[in-house]
């Protein structure tokens, strides 16, 4: 196969000298699951703090992040853009627009017709859990991030907390457990993701506050079907939900064993009062950054018990909780400089969710196949991972224009790959000269060119260098002379 795509220089040299980072990342140790067992966590931040990466993901660098749910479903956004998986609550916050939207599709809005109605339409008649992990093995991931449950509160697992699951409604599956023995049969690791931190404001009067209201029309939804209340609610971070929240995780962990705890961010840690950075919170929301504490810790422990390197992130500009305890982690992420290890998170268009605007092939906000690219190599060449998202059907099947990217960063993999897993960041990480970026494994050098050179390419990095330094240079992918 000839390499088509970015050219990749690969530079094999007598030494290399890295000026490594305080990121406990930088090689893997030889029994991570002797070190960890030696370090148990004791339920302190400052115990977490010394959590190490592990092997598997460090040198995974790629993720499948799966945003599925009855918003699905939906698959639409007022302007035919952003998240369609917070659209559940948008049919409430924007009646003007949303309003006759629902009454022109399903003819009826709320009261009469609400998001709880809408769930029966999130079928999975056509999933193949099977197929997915194929795909996501054969184009090169490494692990797979699959939403147990998102800001609705609805529970893509065989749940015995709430009535409002994929096992009792909608698809009548576990799909959590499904998906995760079919990944993992490929050999991926697999997380389970728990958006469940912001569900109290989602369908609220206020979001991001400690004590907020349901909406008027979600109050008459509760009054005449008293179960909807325990999907749109509660509204408040009382302990009652705090410990309902942990019970949940706790279900989920005990049942499918996650690779990885997987949190969205936590916006209440750092508003209506509350600053986390100086440790400063309301009594409800101290509770709750404590509970995190000891389930992050339970979570830590218990994946030594049973003989699993685990790991977490910490996502949000803010950060959820003090440094050095996961991998820092933000949508779309794009650090300009090589840091302690950290993910972004992004899509192929402007929703994670399912949108159906964008299946149009002339939809002008979807990206290339070569940007898609390019935002990974620069993403790893600044020791991050790259945790790309698919938004399938709610009947199961992902997006045709979305599989053929991902077919295509496959491809792609498949040739220039050495560049990638298991690689570490270089003492330069990018080069302006050429649009190139940069990644090192063992004593080479990759340099991936970001478009086609038109002219000799000057490593800048390499000044200083000699014959004896450099024992080969070949052009991946190709055997022609470089």
């Amino acid at each position: 196969m000839r390499n088509s795509g970015l050219p990749i220089l690969k530079l094999v040299v007598a030494f290399l000298f890295i000026t490594p980072i305080s990121c406990k990342n930088e090689k893997t140790v030889p029994n991570e699951i002797a070190l960890e067992k030696e370090n148990r966590y004791d339920g302190s931040w400052e115990s977490l703090q010394k959590m190490t990466v592990p092997s598997w993901f460090d040198d995974g660098k790629i993720g499948i992040f799966i945003h599925w749910g009855p918003y699905s479903a939906i698959g639409h956004r007022k302007g035919d853009s952003g998240y369609a998986e917070h659209v559940p609550k948008l049919l409430y916050e924007d009646p003007e627009y949303y309003y006759p939207y629902m009454k022109n599709r399903w003819g009826a809005h709320p009261p009469e017709f609400g998001y709880k109605d809408i769930i029966p339409e999130f079928k999975a008649e056509n999933w193949d859990p099977d197929e997915w992990a194929k795909l996501f093995a054969d184009v090169g991931a490494k692990y797979v991030v699959f939403t147990a449950e998102h800001h609705d509160g609805f529970a893509n697992w065989d749940s015995d907390l709430t009535p409002w699951n994929s096992v009792d409604m909608g698809p009548k599956r576990d799909l959590v457990g499904d998906l995760g023995i079919a990944v993992r049969q490929y050999g991926l690791k697999y997380a389970p993701s728990y958006h469940r931190e912001r569900h109290t404001g989602f369908f609220a009067e206020e979001k991001y506050v400690v004590h907020s209201k349901p909406r008027k029309d979600i109050i008459t939804e509760m009054e005449r079907s008293p179960v909807a209340a325990s999907l749109y609610g509660p509204f408040t971070y009382s302990k009652e939900f705090v410990d309902d929240y942990v019970a949940r995780w706790k279900e989920i962990q005990d049942k499918y064993r996650p690779d990885f705890l997987w949190i969205d961010d936590v916006p209440i840690f750092t508003r209506d009062g509350n600053t986390a950075s100086e440790g400063k919170f309301k009594p409800e929301i101290q509770y709750f950054y404590d509970q995190y504490r000891l389930m992050i810790t339970e979570f830590m422990n218990d994946g030594i018990q049973n003989g699993q390197v685990v790991y977490l992130n910490n996502k949000g500009g803010n950060r959820n909780w003090p440094e050095g305890i996961g991998c820092l982690e933000k949508d779309n992420l794009r650090l300009k400089v090589v840091g302690p290890k950290w993910q972004s998170c992004t899509t192929f268009g402007t929703s994670f969710g399912f949108l159906e605007a964008e299946e149009d092939p002339n939809y002008t906000k979807k990206k290339s196949v070569e940007e898609v690219i390019h935002e990974m190599v620069e993403v790893i060449s600044r020791n991050g991972n790259f945790l790309i998202n698919i938004g399938p059907k709610a009947d199961g099947t992902i997006p045709q224009w979305q599989v053929e990217r991902l077919k295509a960063m496959g491809d792609w993999l498949k040739i220039n790959g050495e560049a990638i897993y298991g690689s570490r960041y270089w003492n330069v990480h990018s080069q302006e000269m050429g649009n190139l970026v940069f990644t090192t494994n063992e004593k080479i050098v990759y340099a991936i060119s970001k478009q086609r050179p038109e002219a000799p390419l000057i490593i800048e990095g390499t000044k200083g260098w000699n014959d004896d330094t450099i024992k080969a240079v070949e052009l991946v992918g190709s055997k022609a002379e470089v």
